[in-house]
C-alpha cells in the first residue's frame, strides 16, 4: 500500500510544482466548497470516531478536539479560502545578486515534492495539511490518528475527479496500527 501511495504522491507533486497559481487557488476553493457541500456525510463518518472513542474511555477535552459540526466543518472551508488568498510561494525570489561579470544569481522559493505529515486526532488538520501543500506546490501524505480515520477518509476522499487536477494532490494511508513510524524512514519517492 505504501509503495502505491508513494508513487501517487510522487506523480502529483511532479503536477503540482508546475501548476498556476490560478489552478491552486480554484482547486482549494472547489475544496472548500465540497467541505460545506458534504459536511453531513463528514459529520456521520465523524460520529462514528467520536462513538469509538466516548467507548474507549477517552476524556472529554480529546473528544471535543476529535469532534466535527457543521460550524467546524466551515471553519475548515475558510481556512482553505484564506489559503487561496495568500501569495503564492513558488517561484518567489527570496534574494539575488549580480556577480561581476554580470551573471545574476537568485535564490527562489520551490516546492519540496512529497511532504509527509503525522497528527493526532484533530481531523481539521487533513483539510489544513492538504491546503497548505497544495497552496506551496506539494503533494501531502498524511497520517491522521487512528482516533479520527473515519473523518479523516470523508474529508480526505470527498472528490472523485481526474489524478491529474490540483486538489488531488493527498495520499492518505487507512492506517490503524503503528505502521506510520516507516513514512519516517520511507524514503523511496523523494
Amino acid at each position: 500500500m505504501l509503495d502505491t501511495l508513494g508513487q501517487r504522491a510522487k506523480a502529483a507533486s511532479r503536477l503540482l510544482a508546475t501548476a498556476s497559481t490560478d489552478a491552486k487557488d480554484a482547486a482549494l476553493h472547489a475544496a472548500a466548497d465540497l467541505l460545506v457541500d458534504r459536511a453531513g456525510d463528514i459529520v456521520d463518518a465523524n460520529g462514528d470516531d467520536v462513538t469509538r472513542a466516548q467507548e474507549g474511555g477517552v476524556t472529554e477535552t480529546v473528544v471535543d478536539r476529535l469532534r466535527l459540526d457543521e460550524s467546524r466543518i466551515g471553519s475548515m472551508a475558510n481556512a482553505l479560502r484564506l489559503v487561496a488568498g495568500l501569495p503564492d510561494p513558488v517561484g518567489e525570489v527570496v534574494r539575488g545578486w549580480v556577480r561581476p561579470n554580470g551573471l545574476r544569481i537568485e535564490q527562489r522559493r520551490v516546492p519540496l515534492g512529497v511532504v509527509a505529515i503525522i497528527y493526532e486526532n484533530r481531523p481539521n488538520v487533513t483539510s489544513d495539511a492538504f491546503g497548505l501543500c497544495l497552496k506551496s506546490g506539494n503533494a501531502a501524505f498524511l497520517r491522521g490518528s487512528s482516533a479520527a480515520i473515519s473523518s479523516n477518509m470523508a474529508i480526505a476522499t470527498l472528490e472523485p475527479m481526474a489524478p491529474d487536477e490540483p486538489r488531488r494532490n493527498a495520499a492518505f494511508p487507512d492506517f490503524r496500527h503503528r505502521a506510520a513510524a516507516s513514512l519516517v524512514t520511507f524514503g523511496r519517492f523523494s
